[in-house]
């Protein structure tokens, strides 16, 4: 069965968030009333698991070993079946 696993990537907070300040300055320049911007990576995998739980441990799996960085990042995860 298909599954979409939402994978959020956030910086943990204290990490400087370069591309986020810059994007926020840009904003305030252009007149837009911005109190802080963040960036956040989201990558929507559809893979094949035999349960929601299966889906979501292989989602996390990928987190773990490519998609975010332990040590700045924090990644959360969202699972909705999409196949019948």
């Amino acid at each position: 069965m298909d599954y979409t696993a939402e994978v959020r990537i956030e910086l943990k907070a204290g990490v400087l968030d370069a591309e986020g300040e810059t994007v926020g300055k840009s904003l305030k320049l252009l007149g837009f009333p911005v109190k802080g911007v963040k960036s956040v990576k989201v990558y929507d995998i559809v893979m094949d698991a035999v349960s929601e739980e299966d889906a979501k441990r292989k989602a996390e799996n990928a987190a773990k070993k490519l998609l975010a960085n332990p040590v700045i990042q924090n990644y959360f995860i969202c699972v909705k079946k999409t196949g019948a």
